[in-house]
């Protein structure tokens, strides 16, 4: 027997992932989570701190990441001699060395590609949240999700503690603000993506359209 969604009022067309059941929502309130009634599988969620929250972990990273890139990262000191780099300047230092594609790829990772996912993300929840239709939302919030797979602030992290490790008898490092930085940085994000919802920013948008 097929089972039967409930009637609500009805403000925005919703289908289950799980069993295509079709539902009709008003906006959540925050901390709200709309679950099908078929199979348990969750249709909407509102994070609790609403936009809000969003706002001010997205704001906070873009913070960090313009300290990560505007400080020392590393300081090696060999025989009396330091090297002073930048995590912009380990992507020159790799190009330098002949290796262009890893540069490129080291510079989208951890700087483009987040510092695109960050604004983007701020820029479409502050759109929302001041209820206001500012150009490009729509554009933006449907390429969030593309942008996503390109940030891997923890895989460079994993990079720099493996290097600690190998380079750990050869040099004497010292871990510079921008260090501090990127590893608050790793934790906001991660903090503002579990706030950030897509499904409920594009309910909230066809329902301010409609209205």
């Amino acid at each position: 027997m097929q089972c039967q969604p409930r009637n609500s009022p009805a403000t925005t067309l919703v289908a289950c992932h799980e069993c295509d059941s079709l539902y009709r929502f008003e906006p959540l309130v925050p901390g709200a989570t709309a679950r099908c009634g078929c199979c348990g599988a969750v249709l909407l969620r509102y994070p609790r701190g609403g936009l809000t929250r969003a706002i001010a972990l997205y704001t906070t990273a873009l913070l960090l990441l313009l300290l990560a890139n505007a400080f020392p990262f590393l300081t090696l000191e060999i025989s009396g001699r330091q090297e002073v780099t930048t995590i912009l300047g380990a992507s020159i230092a790799l190009y330098r060395q002949g290796m262009g594609e890893l540069a490129v790829v080291v510079l989208i990772t951890t700087v483009l590609g987040p510092a695109l996912l960050i604004s983007s993300s701020l820029y479409v929840t502050f759109s929302v949240h001041m209820r206001r239709y500012l150009p490009f939302t729509r554009t933006l919030l449907s390429w969030i999700s593309d942008l996503a797979p390109w940030v891997m602030l923890d895989v460079f992290m994993l990079g720099v503690l493996v290097a600690f490790v190998k380079l750990g008898n050869m040099a004497t490092m010292h871990v510079g603000l921008s260090l501090y930085a990127f590893v608050g940085l790793i934790l906001v994000s991660a903090a503002a993506s579990a706030a950030f919802d897509p499904h409920m920013l594009w309910q909230q948008l066809d329902y301010r359209k409609k209205s």
